[in-house]
């Protein structure tokens, strides 16, 4: 009797276990989607409408566009907005006192901001510049907030995730425990009903039933065997369940997080994006268009095609966009992406030197990707040399250990050089020393080289301009290429 009440028992309390279990991930969940997503999603745009805002001041400064004002007023609006909505959705202590300081923060930048203004429209630039400095330190201040507030968003959802880990080992552990346990219990209770029950039973049934019998009765042996066997088999079920669906709400939070920030920000780029490429259309099939501008406007229909697939890549926030490996010489990529320049380098006053002795082997490459690794290198060279330089760009074949045979293309510049202070932060992920910079095109560019088995590295002395050297393997296995 004690051994089938502590049966029934671990039974009944494993479901139990389950049931608290669902109802848990189930509240995580919803906490993890409606409550801090929606202040995730604030915090992002008081991040964003923030950064918006910035520089407009000063191009007004420069041309005295009434245009720029506009765009300034345009995006205070949306910070106000998301201001609100950080309000709605500050769900913490904390979060209310960052956001009630971005708050305070922010009006008084903005009332400083509008005597700048002032100052600009009266033509007392020499003030309006000095008052511009202070103003921009608030501005900071701001931006610091609001990426205070994010981390702290960030980092209730990272509790959130803790906890849910933490019952899921919970779960876990009582699982293990409860199947051994139960397997005992099935088969004590088994060989007790056998010995003890069944088997006088069945000898009384035998001894005293019909000899040759018209229904034959079913064994209870083997019936409640069976159950045991099929209970033990449920509970092994319900743990495989229980593993399946912690995995699976932890990747639907994270996706449906990403999932809308991926979807947002796409439909923000192709609606423009959809309307140039129509109005080029209509440009193409109503002007007469010389050799050279015919060759113009395929390039930019080229580019704008390769901003359509960036777009439809970022859609794809599971994995980086996958790279489309061929066989390539990266000397054609070098020539492509001049071609591409050409205009820009002009408009720089830049003048490029390219060293070929002989056109670099075919390897293994995206040339999409190498192409974008380039540009950007060449622009970020452009932007250094203020008042014009040279670019010269090198091609050489050499064996590069660890990685053997190799490809190495050199970029260098005669600027200012990058500082031994910062050197080591350049390919970091927004870490930037332009004031407009993103600090994304180089962590960008050293990933798309280190997916194609390579490596990109930085020589500089300050003051003597800097180079960067491309080094890919060459590989002529097929195999390497589809893996």
């Amino acid at each position: 009797m004690v051994l089938l009440m502590a049966l029934v028992l671990t039974t009944i309390g494993g479901g139990l276990v389950t049931l608290w279990h669902n109802a848990a991930m189930d509240s995580l969940l919803t906490s993890l989607i409606d409550k801090n997503m929606a202040s995730y999603q604030a915090a992002e745009g008081l991040e964003t409408a923030l950064l918006q805002q910035k520089g407009f001041l000063t191009y007004y400064f420069l041309d005295g566009n009434p245009r720029w004002l506009k765009e300034i007023a345009w995006y205070n609006r949306a910070f106000e907005e998301w201001l609100e909505k950080a309000r709605k959705t500050a769900y913490t202590g904390a979060m209310r006192e960052i956001v009630g300081q971005i708050d305070t923060k922010y009006h008084h930048y903005l009332v400083g901001r509008e005597k700048v203004i002032n100052l600009y429209r009266e033509g007392k630039r020499q003030a309006g510049a000095k008052l511009h400095w202070e103003v921009r330190h608030q501005y900071v201040e701001i931006l610091n907030l609001c990426r205070r507030y994010k981390l702290t968003n960030e980092s209730a959802i990272s509790r959130v995730r803790k906890e849910s880990q933490a019952r899921a080992r919970f779960i876990n552990v009582f699982a293990l425990a409860a199947i051994p346990a139960v397997a005992i219990l099935g088969v004590l209770l088994a060989y007790i009903l056998i010995k003890q029950v069944l088997g006088p039973i069945r000898q009384l049934a035998l001894e005293t039933g019909p000899a040759m019998p018209v229904i034959r009765v079913p064994d209870e042996v083997k019936a409640l065997s069976s159950r045991v066997h099929s209970l033990i088999e449920d509970v092994d079920q319900a743990q495989i369940e229980l593993e399946r669906s912690q995995e699976h709400l932890l990747q639907s939070g994270k996706w449906a997080m990403v999932g809308k920030l991926a979807a947002g920000v796409a439909h923000s780029i192709r609606n423009p994006l959809t309307s140039v490429n129509m109005r080029l259309f209509s440009l193409k099939r109503s002007l007469a268009m010389s050799s050279s501008q015919q060759e113009d406007f395929e390039v930019i229909s080229e580019e704008i095609r390769h901003i359509d697939t960036i777009v439809r890549n970022f859609l794809d926030f599971s994995r980086p966009p996958k790279l489309k490996m061929q066989r390539v010489s990266p000397s054609d990529v070098v020539d492509m992406a001049l071609v591409l320049l050409r205009y820009r380098l002009e408009s720089y006053g830049v003048e490029v030197k390219l060293n070929r002795e002989q056109r670099l082997p075919e390897i293994w490459a995206d040339p999409d990707q190498l192409k974008e690794v380039l540009v950007n290198l060449v622009l970020n060279a452009c932007e250094v040399m203020v008042n014009g330089g040279v670019i010269t760009i090198r091609e050489e074949e050499k064996g590069e250990p660890p990685l053997g045979p190799a490809v190495v293309i050199r970029v260098s510049d005669t600027g200012p050089g990058i500082p031994d202070s910062v050197r080591d932060k350049v390919f970091q992920p927004f870490f930037s020393t332009k004031e407009e910079g993103t600090g994304l095109g180089l962590s960008i560019a050293t990933r798309i080289i280190e997916e194609h088995g390579g490596r990109l590295e930085l020589e500089s002395t300050q003051k003597q301009g800097a180079t960067f050297n491309i080094t890919l393997p060459i590989r002529k296995d097929e195999s390497w290429a589809t893996s």
